[in-house]
C-alpha cells in the first residue's frame, strides 16, 4: 500500500514504470539485505538513518494541511536534486524499499538463522506485493482516507526502528515483540479502512483512474 500511495501523483505510464522499478527494487534490496544481514546487525546507525527517512515522509504528508481532503489528494511530483519529477518519485520509492528491506530482513534473521528460510520469505513477500499492489492502488484511489493510514504505518515502522536501535545500543532493556509490531500494522490498516468505508468512495482523479485501468488490465493478463 505504501508504494501505491507514493506513485499516485504520476500519470498512467509513469505510474506503470515507477511501480515496476519499485517491485524490482524491493526484490533486489531484500537480496542485498540478506547478504549483509550480519553486518547490518552490527552497524546500528543504519536503523537511525532509515527511521529518520520514514518519519520525514509522514511529517511531510501531515504537516501544513489543515483540510483532510486536500492532504489526501495525490500530490504533483516535484524535481529533487536536479532529477525529473518521475525519477524523483522513483528515488523516493526505492529509498522506502531499502528501509523496509532492512527492517524485514532483520526481523527474519531474529526469527530464524536458516538462510533459505530468510530468502524464501523475502521472495514470497515480493511476489505477494506484485499480486496485491494493483488492487491496493484501486482501493487507495476509491478511498483516499487509506492514504493517511499508509503514512501512519510508515511512521510506526520508523518509531519501531528507533526503539530497536535504542534496545541494541543498551539504552532500553525491552523490545517490542514481533507479533505486536506486525499486529499493529494490521490494526492500523483495518481502522483506516473502516474510516474510509464510513466516509464512502470518492471519484478518483483522471491520472489515478487511468492507472487503475492499466493495473486491472495487467492483472487480467
Amino acid at each position: 500500500m505504501v508504494l501505491a500511495v507514493l506513485v499516485l501523483g504520476l500519470p498512467k505510464r509513469e505510474q506503470r514504470k515507477a511501480l515496476r522499478y519499485g517491485i524490482v527494487g524491493a526484490f533486489a534490496f531484500r537480496i542485498v539485505a540478506i547478504l549483509l544481514a550480519v553486518w547490518l546487525k552490527d552497524i546500528q546507525f543504519v536503523m537511525l538513518l532509515g527511521a529518520a527517512y520514514l518519519l520525514w515522509l509522514p511529517y511531510h504528508h501531515f504537516a501544513g494541511h489543515a483540510d483532510a481532503a486536500e492532504r489526501r489528494k495525490p500530490r504533483t511530483p516535484t524535481s529533487w536534486l536536479g532529477m525529473s519529477p518521475f525519477w524523483s518519485t522513483v528515488v523516493k520509492v526505492e529509498l522506502t524499499d531499502i528501509v523496509f528491506a532492512i527492517d524485514s530482513i532483520l526481523v527474519a534473521v531474529a526469527l530464524s538463522d536458516k538462510t533459505w528460510v530468510i530468502i524464501t520469505g523475502g521472495i514470497l513477500g515480493v511476489i505477494a506485493m506484485r499480486l496485491v499492489i494493483g488492487q491496493l492502488l484501486i482501493l487507495v484511489n476509491r478511498y483516499p482516507a487509506l492514504v493517511d493510514g499508509a503514512f501512519i504505518i510508515i511512521a510506526w515502522v520508523g518509531i519501531k526502528l528507533i526503539l530497536e536501535y535504542l534496545h541494541a545500543a543498551g539504552y532500553v532493556h525491552w523490545e517490542i515483540p514481533k507479533e505486536i509490531s506486525l499486529g499493529l500494522v494490521v490494526v492500523i490498516f483495518v481502522i483506516s479502512f473502516i474510516v474510509a468505508k464510513r466516509e464512502g468512495p470518492q471519484d478518483p482523479p483522471p491520472a489515478a483512474d487511468q492507472a487503475e485501468e492499466f493495473l486491472v488490465e495487467k492483472h487480467e493478463d
